[in-house]
Order: C-alpha cells, then sequence, then structure tokens
C-alpha cells in the first residue's frame, strides 16, 4: 500500500508514539487525522505536522466514551473522506503507581477494557464495514508484550492487550480484502512507559519516531505484515537506504552541468 494520498485515523495522537505515527505517516503523504482527549496537546501536534508540509487534523474526544465513536467517524470522513487507514494507539494503564491484579478496583480495570478494547471494537465496527465494502483498507492494534507475558502489577492492562490482539486476529479471518494486525512497539520513552517504570533507564527504551518508521513500514507492505501477523517493531527490519554509485554521482554532476550551460545559453551568454 502507498500511504500517498490515504485517509488515516489514528487515535491517541496527540503524544508518544501516536504522534509520531501521524508525523511518519503524514511525510509519507497520508492525510492525517488524529484523535486525543486534550485539545492543547492535539493542536500542537496537528500544528507540527502541518509546519512540516504535511496535512493534518485533530478531533478532540475520549475513545473510551461510547458517545464519542461515531462522532469521530463522522467528524474524519467530513474532513478527509473515507479511512483507508485505521490506527489504534489510545491505551491506558489505568491508575499508576499500578496495583496488583487483586488490588484493582472493578471500575478501574472497566475503564481500562474501555479505552484499549470497547473503544477499538466501537470504532473498527463503525469504519471496517465500509473498507470491507470497497475490498480495501488497513486497521492496526498497537498491543504489548504484556498481553503475552504476565507481569505484577501489569494484569488489568495485560488483560486488555491480549484481548485486543484476539480481537485483531478474528477481524481479520472475517474482514475480505481488509488487512488487520496488531504490533508490539516494545518499551519506548514515553509519558505513559515513565508513569508505569519511573525509575527506568531512558537510555534503553525505544524513541518513538523509530519505532513509528517501523510501523509505517509496516502498514505499506503487505507481503512481511499480512492479514492477521502479530508482529514486533523491534524484530522488523527497515529496507536501508542505499547508497548513490559513482557512476550516478558523475552522471548527478553531468546533468546539473548542462543545465547550466542550459541556463547561460537562454540567457544570451556564450561559453568561453
Amino acid at each position: 500500500m502507498h500511504i500517498a494520498d490515504k485517509n488515516v485515523l489514528i487515535t491517541g495522537g496527540s503524544r508518544g508514539l501516536g504522534q509520531a505515527l501521524g508525523q511518519e505517516l503524514a511525510r509519507a503523504g497520508g492525510r492525517v487525522v488524529l484523535v486525543g482527549r486534550e485539545a492543547q496537546a492535539l493542536d500542537r501536534a496537528v500544528a507540527e505536522i502541518r509546519a512540516a508540509g504535511g496535512r493534518a487534523h485533530g478531533i478532540v474526544a475520549d475513545i473510551g466514551d461510547k458517545q464519542a465513536i461515531y462522532r469521530i467517524a463522522g467528524q474524519a470522513a467530513a474532513l478527509v473522506g473515507a479511512i483507508d487507514v485505521l490506527v489504534h494507539n489510545a491505551s491506558t494503564l489505568g491508575p499508576t503507581p499500578m496495583p496488583l491484579l487483586l488490588d484493582t478496583e472493578c471500575e478501574d480495570l472497566e475503564r481500562i477494557f474501555q479505552v484499549n478494547v470497547i473503544g477499538p471494537f466501537r470504532l473498527g465496527k463503525a469504519l471496517a464495514g465500509a473498507m470491507a465494502l470497497r475490498g480495501a483498507g488497513v486497521i492496526v492494534h498497537i498491543s504489548s508484550d504484556a498481553g503475552v507475558e504476565a507481569y505484577p502489577r501489569w494484569g488489568g492492562y495485560g488483560a486488555s492487550k491480549a484481548a485486543l490482539d484476539h480481537m485483531s486476529r478474528t477481524w481479520a479471518a472475517e474482514l475480505a480484502g481488509v488487512r488487520v494486525f496488531s504490533v508490539d512497539p516494545g518499551e519506548m520513552d514515553t509519558a505513559m512507559h515513565a508513569a508505569a517504570i519511573p525509575d527506568a533507564d531512558r537510555s534503553a527504551l525505544a524513541d518513538p519516531r523509530d519505532v513509528a518508521r517501523r510501523i509505517a513500514a509496516m502498514i505499506a507492505d503487505p507481503v512481511r505484515a499480512p492479514s492477521g501477523a502479530r508482529l514486533a517493531a523491534s524484530a522488523w527490519a527497515l529496507a536501508p537506504v542505499p547508497e548513490p554509485s559513482i557512476d550516478h554521482a558523475i552522471g548527478q554532476v553531468a546533468s546539473q552541468a548542462t543545465g547550466s550551460d542550459a541556463g547561460r545559453a537562454a540567457a544570451g551568454e556564450a561559453r568561453p
């Protein structure tokens, strides 16, 4: 899939990985719509993309709010048209410091699932049908290794990500023509990670911008990122940028020289 001129909707787009993804996909030519709860942070994220020459819009909304879902879908369509790429990035840890599962309040667990699972289900349901009718579209679920491995105090968050992974695989099995996959972005230097593990060594954490480049490459590559896959960003090798050969460099210099000669000739100048 070529990202250029595709309409992209990213939840949790005002900071961290969501913001970096917005910048990366806009740089690739996509028309990006970012969803976030905080208007000021969202405005900054949109302004940065536009300042770099990208096309971006913001929708202030909470993915965990049932009443916001069709407003998000409707506003996104009004801003850019039918959505081609949907990235479910919005997520919550729940209360921090994170409690043991036995000490987790039922209401807190419910909120975690509303944001991390039910919200993506509702928004996916609102948008995936049109993708299936067109026989085209990409849906990406941002997961976590906590959805696979059991860590103390990560029970609520981990359970929600395990559910998200399985929902992603089910969408993939049911939606013909729509590519659906999930991505474990790894540990990143974000505000969410700092809230979860305040004493972590930031130098050992991945840069969200690097992870965003990898996820953008996954979106563009249906062969290496097929529907139903669960991918790890850390294992995704980016294609190296080929260095120009000597012959290419010589050709460029010759072309520039020819262009300069043509410019002088047009101006009435003669070479000595």
